[in-house]
């Protein structure tokens, strides 16, 4: 009796169409001298016995709907209405007028034989005697009808087969499946399910002679009718309103043409119609195999009876371990291997199938339930479980003994449980496409360990109180079954967690406790706010692509689940009294985050789609919409608020991570320290999947996690991993077997979660925001998730990808998904859902109506460009000698008892006897400034590569203990924590990461003098992504400014190509508008004044300095204390001969740096007439200096630049543009310098002296003809 076998079968699945039953074919049963007739046919008049019975052993229904449609036609469907219009209920007479039907040629499916008809009144007696005191109460009606029905039965010469199935398999599969379903899109299925989709295989692939049934022919001629396919009746025990229960069997028709989920999803949709009193006629007919469960009321087995028009009928006995056991205790019978069992019987009808038959037919249900034929691979397949199926395999105990066998599977379980925790993500269900088969990796199947199903209720240890592995779940000793479903269900489901590589212990096991034997439902105020963060996820997109067709957003269509992942970090983050979030992001998406998290305004959405021209706008200015920055606050479900930070970021993938560290660590400096709230900054940054594994500069920025100068705590890192990068699939964008691999590194824990699992996705926030604030590392989410569109709305991708993108265009998108699942648990109806998705729809179209009708007139033109200022007004720099006095004192200052080095101890003799003899060298020069501007009330941060010593051993600015290797750091007593800091720091050995953390720290914090030092100026060329999209163009592009100062040493000095240009030439080729400075000082009084310009000036621009390596210890680059008391940068420094005469200079050489000095020199020892000036700031060109200083030499009719670096670098490209437009009519021009080259400089010392020579003696030497390049 299926319908009350399991309650669960009620859950309602859309019902695929049903296929009608076709006629079978009707074969006369012939003995050997019969003659044979022709396949198909049947002969005429023949009769089927069924033919005027066409419900069968639902005839009883028929008869009680009848009566009910007899007092009241409405009371019943359409269906039944249509049904009884013409209908005669058996023994009844027919009118008259009613033409007598033909007899029917092949037997209806389904039907029953006509009932005896049973009187109205008792035939005549004699009435000698009173009345006849009958014996119990006439049966009538219904009842009536089940007497005629089962008398019909007793024609049909039966036999019943038994057969005894062990069940543990069956149980186990259909508790993986119910347990998917139960976290999925809910639902269940039964034993029944099962069994009955096994008969169908059975029957349709093994023996279909069971699915036959008998007939006699017109002329008595017994028939063999052979059903096409196999139409599975279920005995649906009915309980009455009046307490009384009688049986109904629907029908699933053409059983064997389904999966497994149509065929439940039709078994589903039969129970519930049939306790919902909605079934049809429809439903009724077609039965060619019937199966009934009495085990579901605790029959071991029983012999159902088989009624007309079917050839078998199968009984489902109870399920539980044999009679002999039935008091064992639960530990003994696993122990001992039992399994529990179900009876199966076949009755048959013997006319046409043999008991042989009817046994190798139980056999075979048998081996499927038993995992045979792949039965179980397939349900799973069908019904999209992701794992693989629970195999079948004989207890293992061994020769060396139970005791013995049992240690063995202690220690193989341990084994198994640690596999789990660290490689269960390899068999999680990860990826919404379902792209790959599931398949169960060897180190997590319990057989690899010798272990099997008759383990699974065997207790085993899980795990100690104390130690590096906890309990599983928390309880130290559990069955082996519940212990594998734990950490399944912490491991192996929608979430899989990479933690293994943690070398840390107590990390591991905080771990293994967040997660093992936690509940995984959110209450449902939570899935109410993840719907609505869907909703307003896919309302904006929905909404941009219908306004804005063709117009490239770079959508999030399907990883719409990246908004409740930020929601939830930072709702955590706001709760727990955060200080702020600075969030960096590439492209996708960028739209529905600003818009949904950060809180841009529609309006200032809408406007940047509809096209509108600012009237305060520039041209060559701004950026496109989805590479913008933007900051607002969040606001926590609670009402706590949190400052929230989009960093604006270009296409370069990936290049705005280390400016986020930046940014964070910036704005955590300028916060007091409290040990009571750590690190109070989030940083999350996003990532793409093949970005994140191909681009460099992510292994760079994680380096910098735990680095001092650079640490913020620990770094959120969200994949929003689509697995294409453009069209690139994983296989050919990376060689990890994750993209989130480089991340093993660091240590940090890898969450990986299916993308169409909100609620997952908000469970995996919340473990990484806990763990983040727990042990204050880099965690990284990584969300599986797919790209709906392109790789923008324009794109094609199926061109590449066609089978991804057929399986994409059949996805229902992650909020309907989830909408689906909350409707199927009943926590929210579809009304509700779809109200809120039309709110959004209803708040957007009010706002871009509302941008529309404040649209700015038409035809505004965008303002030229301004004229740029050039240089700016010099600036008191000087610091007062007192002040000098105090800073020495302090870099002269050591604690009692520290030991310097000895050789750094005669160098500080030297450095204290010429400061006190008046001068200072560049390095102390350096140190002054710094000392002057923290005295002021300014921070300092220097970092770079060996910048503490200096690359060459110039700066010391730590010292270290000779003996106990303990630092000292003398400049320190000079801050006033927390107001004014000093942060000197050697750097990871990079620049592309280091560089940009720099430039995010300088942003945020511009009171900060920042400085990133190059351990040699060509260096920078790692960095050139961060020079060219952030230091030099994002005040144009986002009006972000920067302070930052790149120090890049720089000389040509015979040490090779690699080590003597910090390539001027490009920061020169990318200077306009005034976006950066480059800088050149020759003197120590330069370079002091130029860093506290820097901080002093109110106007925060970039500046390059190329720095001197001969000449940190040439005494030529030396200066006065005295110039350091007063006056400012200069950025040209005239002649300053004091034995040239004016009016005999006919030439004056202009250079810069190095080269610069050295021409001066030249030029004394030579005693030539020739002015030389050394030109201190490249950019912005110095035009009024240097035309000052022209004029101090009246008859002066020729300039030569001079340069060390090639003709094609260096600065002449640049400046001589300058020199031309200012002096090309009053001045014969010329350049000097090597020849133009594909290398910066010689590999030979000997040649780079002879190239010295000549280029200083050209510059004094006869003008010769200009070159092709001379002229601008």
């Amino acid at each position: 009796m299926v319908g009350t076998a399991e309650p669960d079968t009620g859950h309602v699945r859309e019902t695929p169409p049903i296929a009608r039953e076709r006629p079978g074919r009707a074969d006369r049963l012939r003995g050997v001298n019969d003659t044979p007739e022709p396949a198909g046919t049947a002969s005429p008049g023949m009769t089927d016995p069924v033919a005027s019975e066409p419900l069968g052993p639902n005839a009883w229904l028929v008869e009680e709907m009848f009566e009910q449609y007899q007092a009241d036609p409405g009371s019943v469907s359409e269906t039944w209405r249509d049904f009884f219009a013409d209908y005669r209920p058996p023994g009844r007479p027919a009118p008259v007028a009613t033409p007598a039907t033909p007899p029917s040629t092949t037997a209806p499916v389904g039907t029953a034989p006509p009932a005896p008809t049973v009187p109205t009144t008792a035939p005549s007696t004699p009435s000698t005697a009173g009345p006849v005191d009958e014996p119990g109460d006439p049966i009538r009606g219904v009842g009536a009808r089940i007497v005629s029905n089962m008398e019909a039965s007793l024609e049909v010469p039966t036999a019943t087969s038994f057969r005894e199935v062990p069940a543990k398999l069956l149980e186990i599969n259909r508790s993986v499946i119910n347990g998917y379903l139960g976290r999925t899109r809910g639902g269940k299925v039964s034993f029944t399910h099962i069994i009955g989709y096994a008969l169908v295989r059975a029957i349709a692939d093994h023996v279909p002679v069971m699915n036959n049934h008998f007939v006699e022919g017109s002329d008595g001629t017994p028939r063999l009718v052979r059903r096409e396919h196999v139409g599975l009746g279920l005995a649906v025990d009915m309980e009455k309103s009046d307490g009384s229960r009688s049986l109904v069997v629907p029908v699933i028709k053409d059983a064997d043409t389904m999966d497994f989920a149509g065929f439940s999803a039709v078994y589903d949709e039969l129970i519930r119609k049939a306790k919902t009193n909605k079934l049809t006629v429809d439903d009724f007919q077609g039965a060619t195999v019937t199966l009934t469960n009495p085990g579901t009321i605790g029959t071991e087995r029983s012999v159902p009876r088989l009624m007309p028009g079917q050839g078998t009928i199968v009984g489902a006995g109870a399920l539980g371990f044999p009679a002999a056991y039935a008091g064992a205790d639960p530990r003994t019978l696993a122990e001992l291997g039992m399994s529990k069992v179900l009876t199966l019987s076949s009755t048959y009808d013997h006319r046409i199938i043999q008991g042989a038959e009817s046994g190798l037919f139980l056999k075979k249900v048998e081996q499927l339930l038993l995992g045979e034929d792949g039965f179980y691979d397939d349900l799973f397949r069908s019904m999209g479980v992701p794992y693989e199926a629970v195999r079948w395999r004989r207890d293992a105990v061994g020769d060396e003994g139970r005791e013995t066998a049992q240690v063995v599977k202690q220690m193989q379980v341990s084994t198994l449980i640690n596999m789990y925790r660290v490689r269960g993500h390899l068999i999680a269900d990860l990826d919404p496409l379902a792209a790959k088969a599931p398949e169960m990796h060897a180190e997590l199947d319990p057989a690899t360990y010798g272990l099997t199903i008759w383990d699974l209720d065997r207790e085993f240890l899980t795990g100690s109180e104390n130690g590096i592995y906890a309990p599983v779940g928390g309880v130290p000793r559990q069955r082996l079954g519940d212990l594998l479903h734990v950490l399944r269900d912490a491991y192996c489901r929608t979430i899989g967690i990479e933690f293994g590589h943690i070398q840390e212990p107590a990390e591991k096991r905080w771990i293994q406790e967040q997660v093992e034997g936690r509940s995984t439902r959110v209450d449902v105020e939570d899935q109410r706010h993840i719907l609505g963060r869907l909703n307003a996820a896919e309302a904006l997109e929905k909404f941009l692509a219908t306004k804005y067709l063709g117009q490239k957003r770079f959508g999030l269509e399907g990883a719409e689940s990246l908004i409740p992942i930020l929601d939830a970090l930072l709702q955590e983050a706001a709760d727990q009294g955060m200080d702020s979030a600075y969030l960096g992001m590439p492209h996708r998406g960028r739209l529905n985050v600003l818009a949904n998290i950060v809180g841009k305004s529609l309006d200032q959405l809408f406007r940047e789609f509809e096209g509108y021209v600012d009237p305060d706008s520039i041209q060559g200015s701004g950026d496109v919409k989805y590479h913008l920055g933007q900051e607002g606050t969040f606001v926590s479900r609670n009402g706590a608020e949190l400052p929230v930070s989009l960093a604006a970021n270009p296409s370069h993938l990936e290049a705005v991570d280390p400016v986020v560290e930046g940014m964070t660590r910036a704005r955590m400096d300028e916060i007091p320290h409290d040990r009571t709230r750590r690190f109070p900054v989030l940083p999350i940054l996003m990532h793409g999947d093949a970005a994140f594994a191909g681009q460099g500069v992510v292994a760079e920025t994680l380096n910098l996690s735990l680095i001092k100068g650079y640490r913020v705590g620990g770094t959120i890192h969200v994949i929003v991993n689509n697995q294409l990068g453009f069209t690139t699939p994983p296989e050919s964008a990376r060689s990890s077997e994750y993209s989130t691999d480089i991340a093993k590194a660091v240590q940090a824990p890898i969450i990986h979660v299916n993308g169409d699992d909100p609620e997952a996705c908000v469970r995996v926030a919340r473990l990484a925001f806990a763990y983040r604030q727990r042990f204050h590392k880099d965690v990284v989410i990584d969300m599986v998730c797919y790209r709906r569109h392109g790789h923008n709305e324009g794109d094609d991708p199926s061109y590449t990808q066609p089978l991804m993108y057929r399986k994409i265009d059949g996805l229902r998108s992650v909020r309907k998904r989830y909408v689906e699942t909350l409707v199927r648990r009943g926590d929210l109806t579809l009304d509700e859902a779809e109200q809120a998705l039309e709110d959004f729809h209803t708040r957007m179209q009010a706002a871009l109506d509302e941008t529309r009708q404040s649209a700015p007139e038409e035809g505004i033109v965008a303002a030229p460009h301004p004229p740029s200022r050039g240089v700016l007004p010099h600036i008191d720099t000087g610091v007062a000698r007192p002040e000098l006095d105090r800073i020495y004192a302090a870099l002269d200052t050591v604690p009692e008892g520290f030991t310097v080095h000895p050789k750094l101890a005669r160098q500080f003799e030297t450095r204290s006897k010429m400061f006190h003899d008046g001068e200072v060298d560049w390095a102390l020069a350096e140190s002054l400034a710094f000392g002057s501007i923290l005295l002021e009330g300014n921070s300092v941060r220097l970092a770079g590569q060996d910048s503490r010593r200096g690359t060459f051993s110039q700066r010391h600015s730590t010292l270290f203990d000779y003996e106990t290797g303990s630092e000292h750091v003398p400049l320190l007593a000079l801050t006033d924590p927390p107001r004014t800091e000093l942060w000197i720091y050697d750097s990871l050995l990079s620049e592309y990461a280091a560089l940009g953390f720099e430039y995010g720290y300088s942003v945020v914090s511009p009171q900060t003098l920042v400085m990133w030092e190059g351990q040699f100026g060509d260096f920078m060329n790692g960095a050139q992504i961060i020079i060219d999209q952030f230091i030099v163009a994002a005040e144009d592009k986002w009006e972000q400014t920067s302070g930052l100062v790149m120090l890049l040493p720089h000389g040509y000095e015979g040490q090779g190509p690699e080590h003597s240009s910090a390539r001027l030439e490009r920061f020169l080729t990318l200077c306009a508008e005034d976006n950066i400075q480059v800088c050149q000082p020759t003197t120590a009084a330069q370079y002091f004044h130029l860093l506290r310009r820097q901080i002093r000036r109110s106007v925060r621009k970039p500046l390059v300095v190329a720095t001197p390596k001969s000449g940190l210890r040439d005494k030529r680059w030396r200066s006065p204390v005295t110039a350091l008391e007063g006056g400012s940068f200069l950025e040209l420094i005239g002649d300053r001969s004091a034995t040239l005469d004016p009016a005999g200079v006919r030439r004056l050489v202009l250079a810069s740096g190095k080269v610069g000095v050295e021409a001066e020199t030249w030029r004394d020892q030579a005693g030539a007439p020739v002015a030389v000036a050394r030109v201190e700031q490249l950019f912005p060109w110095p035009f009024e200096a240097v035309a000052k200083e022209l004029s101090r030499f009246p008859n002066c009719t020729e300039i030569v630049w001079l340069q060390e670096e090639p003709e094609n670098m260096g600065s002449w490209n640049t400046i001589k543009g300058n020199l031309y437009t200012a002096h090309g009519d009053s001045f014969e021009i010329r350049r000097v310098s090597r020849p133009d080259e594909a290398s910066p400089a010689t590999g030979s010392h000997a040649i780079h002296v002879q190239e010295q020579d000549l280029i200083l003696q050209t510059a004094f030497g006869p003008l010769g003809d200009r070159s092709r390049t001379d002229f601008p």
